[in-house]
């Protein structure tokens, strides 16, 4: 898939997605190779379904466990040929966001991988995921964001609390880089799929951070369904998580 990002062939339109979003090239190339490998687990006995973002729900013989497949993670980024976008994969063994029970997250481009297992840990790279201790007290050091030009006015509370603020273009990859304290507090004002989000939240929730929508509700309720949307707040420790959630509430 990557000679294809950046370039006029990688950005060819196909009918829109089961997310909603318009299939690209660079979509269509990642999911057939995933779907390529689930194929040969099928072949060997496995039973599961899956529900991925371009092609929607498809049953490989049982409804679960339900794998999740986002095989592009960033596709706008990776049509534009800007190189961080991602794979995102999830299996659950229930309808919820909190049943997922594996995660995975990969930098398409650095071969970067994140891993979880309920109850089990959270690794990067094949190495136990290690959470960076924070750089200063009171003040958040970088901040991570997805958001819309006027959806920013309601994270400008955290902005203003903020060193430094990065925009990477990929959910999966962002979360997963504050699950291993790489962002301090991690915001998506508005409304975000959170189909994007699952893998990423069993390695947050694995290393020991909190996720919420940005009024503190929990996102492990949620149905893991594609139309299902959310904003969220997240931090790789409970105690970043809470002044985070504060400096939002005191804005109102």
């Amino acid at each position: 898939m990557l000679p294809i990002s950046g370039t006029e062939a990688g950005r060819a339109r196909f009918e829109v997605g089961a997310g909603g979003d318009t299939t690209m090239e660079v979509d269509r190339a990642a999911e057939a190779v995933v779907f390529a490998e689930l194929a040969q687990l099928y072949e060997r006995g496995e039973r599961f379904s899956v529900l991925s973002e371009e092609s929607g729900l498809r049953s490989f013989g049982a409804g679960y466990p339900l794998v999740l497949v986002d095989p592009v993670d960033g596709s706008l980024n990776a049509k534009q040929g800007v190189p961080l976008f991602g794979l995102m994969l999830a299996v659950l063994d229930g309808p919820l966001v909190g049943d997922a029970y594996v995660g995975c997250v990969m930098n398409l481009n650095t071969g970067d991988q994140w891993t979880a297992i309920r109850g089990q840990g959270a690794w990067r790279s094949g190495s136990a995921l290690k959470v960076l201790p924070r750089a200063e007290a009171g003040r958040i050091e970088i901040l991570g964001l997805e958001s819309t030009p006027r959806a920013l006015t309601v994270a400008r509370p955290l902005v203003e609390r903020s060193s430094k603020i990065r925009i990477l273009g990929s959910m999966a990859i962002s979360l997963a880089l504050t699950a291993g304290g790489a962002f301090d507090v991690f915001c998506a004002p508005m409304p975000v799929r959170v189909f994007d989000t699952v893998a990423s939240l069993v390695l947050l929730n694995q290393a020991g951070g909190v996720a919420t929508d940005i009024s503190g509700q929990p996102l492990a309720r949620l149905d893991c369904a594609l139309e299902v949307r959310s904003t969220v707040l997240c931090a790789a420790t409970k105690e970043l998580h809470a002044e985070a959630l504060k400096i939002l509430e005191s804005a109102k």
